[in-house]
């Protein structure tokens, strides 16, 4: 039996009417509109923190880095200052960074070792021997002579030598008259003439901070008697460290695995100054270690001048190049002559302070140039 539909169904909807159907609909879609709405600021908070992120931790990580080094240049002052063993000092300080490097390279580049072959120790041996065991020992040679502040400023001319070096050996081109090859000739150009201005002219001491802050004077009249004689093997440090550049590049050819390598490196210029050290003194007591601050410049050196410094660096080298690290150097001058003068009681002269600030000048104007030419992402 059929029943007969209700008038009132059949009837068209009134006007200005909406039907339940159409209402669902639309609070459905506005409901939805509104969750996407909200994962999408969800996701631009967490992309803002991210990048947030990315901003500050690479120069953090790089402030941290020339804290690192300052310390590490401070500590070989002093033990050197002391009367420890030059050669003796790298040996260790080798053997303790080989056995640091070793399990990231174990880890990392597990069986890579077998691909070794003698062309390549070759390289490594040469690598070993003139960007790492010769610069290093003549460092601390110079820093010897010298003071820790003064020795610092030398580390900024390292990226302009290699320019330099890479410029003769023909493995970059000058292009002075492009904008960018005038920029690095010009910091070159800066460099040199502060490092110049730096080693002739000393000017009036500077009174920074009060004599109750310098309680731990030490007063070294070899320094000033053979401060000449440090500037030439600061300079003779910062040409062999450059150096080490082309080298690598060639390594990194013939053995492109960078933990292997470095430990390579660290152990075999550690094997070349403990032969010669031994040549030099046999006398069983200047190979010693006790429980003093020479062991704990040795570890120091190993753990965090050498381990940690090495993957920070790495880390942001991937972040933001390989033109990052190098702009934070010059705070390692900053951070030296302000504890060097404070604990160690060096004078900070007018010629020291303007050498300083030509030197950082001409690096900055330096990497200007090459930042123009990487490539932007």
């Amino acid at each position: 039996m059929l029943i007969p539909a209700r008038p009132e169904a059949s009837c068209p909807p009134a006007m200005g009417s909406i039907a339940p159907d159409g209402v669902g609909a639309s609070v459905e879609r506005s409901i939805g509109m509104e969750e996407a709405a909200a994962f999408d600021r969800v996701a631009e908070r967490k992309k803002a923190a991210v990048s947030a992120g990315l901003m500050w931790k690479p120069p953090a990580a790089m402030v941290l880095v020339q804290l690192i080094i300052t310390g590490l240049i401070m500590l070989s002052k002093v033990v050197i200052s002391r009367g420890m063993f030059i050669f003796a000092l790298h040996a260790y300080r080798s053997a303790f960074g080989t056995m640091c490097i070793l399990p990231f390279a174990m880890f990392y580049e597990r069986g890579k070792w077998k691909e070794l072959n003698w062309r390549t120790l070759g390289w490594i041996c040469l690598n070993s021997c003139i960007g790492y065991a010769m610069p290093t020992c003549l460092n601390y040679y110079g820093l010897r002579d010298t003071t820790p502040s003064y020795a610092a400023i030398f580390l900024n001319i390292i990226p302009l030598i290699t320019f330099i070096l890479s410029t003769v050996l023909r493995m970059e081109k000058l292009q002075f008259r492009t904008a960018t090859g005038s920029l690095k000739v010009v910091g070159v150009l800066l460099a040199v003439g502060g490092t110049m201005l730096v080693s002739l002219y000393k000017g009036k001491v500077l009174h920074l901070w009060g004599s109750s802050l310098r309680h731990q004077r030490y007063e070294q009249p070899h320094t000033a008697k053979h401060h000449v004689r440090g500037t030439i093997l600061l300079l003779g440090s910062s040409f062999t460290f450059a150096s080490w550049y082309p080298i690598q590049s060639m390594v990194n050819k013939v053995y492109p695995h960078k933990y292997w390598s470095s430990t390579a490196t660290c152990f075999l210029g550690g094997l070349q100054t403990t032969l010669i050290g031994i040549i030099l003194r046999r006398d069983r007591n200047t190979w010693k270690l006790g429980w003093d601050l020479q062991l704990l410049t040795i570890v120091y050196t190993a753990v965090l001048a050498t381990a940690v410094r090495y993957n920070l660096e790495s880390w942001a080298v991937a972040k933001r190049g390989p033109a990052f690290p190098t702009m934070f150097i010059p705070l390692i001058t900053v951070f030296t002559t302000v504890l060097d003068s404070i604990f160690l009681g060096a004078a900070i002269t007018v010629g020291s302070l303007l050498g300083a600030v030509t030197v950082i000048a001409g690096l900055y104007v330096f990497l200007w140039g090459k930042s123009k030419e990487l490539p932007t992402k």
